[in-house]
């Protein structure tokens, strides 16, 4: 080699890194290394002298040099036609990366058949060359380069499948590499892996049934795959056959009965199938294993909340307490449960104490709502104020807060006139439309209320909240009982649970003159919730049908608890006084 060609390697060694490493699928996403140089080419070669052509090494400098200035185009051509003209492999392999991330479909096409000519079973190039076929659409050769990938590499067929499927999913490819694999198990009946990796695509596609019968397949031919057993779980989940998600899931766990993930999951499906005591069981089980595992520490915390089982919530709560990822959620769950205690002072200390994760929000809105039920409005308007300035982000949330703030204090008008300049800006917001309509009915803007309870349900008529308030405006300040009763008659069938929608009915039974049938549903809704609004119903129609005394022990009870509430109050002024 003369001298001056020795030079010249040697700065280009200088210039680059004398390493390159094997690539996984995804090389198209990425862009090329502008560190591999023409040094890599001598890697792992003995340490003889090597006569390099000029014309070679000058298009292999060009080609690096144009790298490193992005100019990809340039270093493609250089590579090929240095690839072309010596039988290194390194060469047409580094042409074929730049072409796949060019999206070049001939140049990389040209790249690829001469890394394979050289190498004919690189396992790299013949993934890239599946890569590069599904990309130029060239079905035929995808199956081809695919085929050659099962029989040089049959365990790692699957993964090569998965990291397909995530490319092409990515590229909004994936209808095309769904007929390859078609085409592919036609040829293959046998594998399994084809028919998961094609359901894995059905599903991006949001083809569930299509995704359910080709995983069902792959069960067919492997029915302990645990991949493919936790997939079924998820299809049969977003199919809302929750039963068959357990199954599976189940079936999973026994397959691999220490990972905690499918756990969690199984334990997710009970939680919506309301099985509790089952997915508590199961979250306990991961915490015998991994003792500080917070999640399914927190996960049971929320599951005796929902129960009310406030003590055992607690508990597990305050075990939280000392773990940094969980301290703020556990301190405002805490806060949550002194407030249902009513130990108010507890409560707003916990919710302080969240500075910081997720739930800083909520818990200053928390601390807001606690202190509007406590009356104590100066404070609240002061943490508004603050709200505001430090939480743009949430203008609509904070908005909300201070028009029910305005309705506490007794300022109907102010918060009408806030929601209404609000709805100038966002005039389909529900949360807003459902507001103003609440407040209208205070300030005897009737027609207000329905038309926003109309636009709401224009968009969603199964909006029960907006079919509830709608029915009960018109069943207590109109005599329009036919279309209320429409209205809370599909709300019924659509939560036939909600206290608040059984005394909205209990209330239309009263005003139709059917007194036994308002008991039965004011009784069933006070049951329920003993809220205020329902206990002044309900002692209304006790004490119109002649139990007068257990009307009255029950608003003096509530009333002894709520001594400002309007609805007791109304009741008290309508029928208590003068009676004493």
């Amino acid at each position: 080699m003369n001298r001056w060609i020795e030079i010249i390697l040697v700065c280009a060694m200088l210039a680059g890194c004398a390493s390159s490493s094997e690539k996984p699928i995804e090389h198209d996403t990425q862009a090329p290394d502008e560190k591999q140089t023409v040094a890599s080419l001598e890697e792992n070669e003995p340490e003889t002298e090597t006569f390099i052509e000029p014309k070679v090494l000058y298009l292999l400098l060009a080609a690096e040099l144009a790298g490193q200035r992005h100019q990809y185009e340039v270093a493609l051509d250089g590579y090929l036609q240095a690839a072309k003209l010596v039988d290194d492999p390194r060469i047409a392999e580094r042409a074929a990366k730049i072409g796949l991330f060019l999206k070049d479909a001939r140049h990389t096409r040209e790249a690829v058949k001469l890394w394979l000519e050289r190498e004919p079973d690189n396992l790299a190039a013949r993934k890239l060359a599946v890569l590069a076929a599904l990309q130029n659409g060239d079905k035929d050769k995808a199956v081809e380069h695919l085929n050659a990938v099962l029989r040089l590499d049959p365990a790692g067929f699957e993964a090569t499948l998965v990291e397909m499927n995530k490319v092409m999913a990515k590229n909004g490819r994936d209808a095309f590499a769904y007929e390859v694999l078609d085409e592919l198990a036609r040829q293959h009946p046998d594998q399994a892996s084809i028919f998961f990796v094609q359901a894995l695509l059905a599903s991006h596609m949001r083809q569930n049934d299509l995704a359910l019968e080709k995983n069902t397949k792959a069960l067919e031919l492997q029915p302990d795959w645990g991949k493919a057993l936790v997939l079924q779980a998820q299809l049969y989940g977003r199919a809302g056959d929750l039963k068959a998600a357990r199954e599976y899931l189940e079936k999973a766990l026994r397959q691999s009965p220490g990972d905690d993930k499918i756990r969690k999951m199984l334990a997710q499906v009970l939680l919506d199938t309301e099985a509790y005591d089952d997915a508590v069981e199961l979250y306990q089980e991961v915490l015998e294993d991994k003792p500080d595992d917070g999640e399914s520490r927190f996960a049971i915390a929320l599951i005796y909340l929902q129960q009310k089982e406030l003590g055992r919530a607690e508990k597990y709560l305050r075990e939280l307490l000392h773990d940094p990822v969980w301290e703020a959620q556990a301190s405002f769950y805490l806060g949550r449960i002194e407030y249902n205690r009513e130990h108010y002072a507890k409560a707003l200390a916990w919710f302080d104490k969240v500075t910081q994760g997720p739930m800083v929000f909520d818990a200053k809105m928390a601390a807001v709502s606690l202190l509007l039920g406590q009356k104590r409005f100066a404070e609240a308007a002061e943490r508004i104020a603050a709200m505001e300035r430090d939480y743009p982000q949430q203008h609509l949330r904070i908005l909300l807060v201070k028009a029910e703030m305005y309705n506490e204090t007794g300022e109907h008008r102010k918060a009408f006139d806030l929601l209404t300049d609000a709805l100038r800006s966002h005039p389909d917001s529900r949360d807003l439309l459902y507001t103003r309509a609440l407040v209208a009915e205070r300030i005897d803007r009737l027609d207000v209320l329905e038309s926003d309870l109309l636009k709401i349900l224009a968009k969603n008529p199964d909006d029960v909240g907006a079919l509830n308030a709608l029915g009960y405006t018109l069943v207590d300040r109109t005599e329009r009982y036919q279309e209320a009763e429409a209205y809370l008659q599909k709300a019924l069938q659509l939560q036939p649970d909600e206290a608040v929608i059984i005394d909205s009915y209990g209330w239309l039974q009263y005003k139709l003159g059917n007194t036994e049938a308002a008991l039965k549903y004011l009784r069933q809704a006070y049951d329920k919730q003993p809220e205020n609004e329902i206990a002044a119903h309900l002692a209304e129609v006790l004490w119109v049908t002649g139990e007068r005394g257990v009307a009255r022990r029950m608003i003096e009870k509530a009333l002894q608890k709520s001594p400002d509430d309007r609805y007791l109050l109304e009741f008290k002024k309508r029928f208590l006084q003068g009676k004493e």
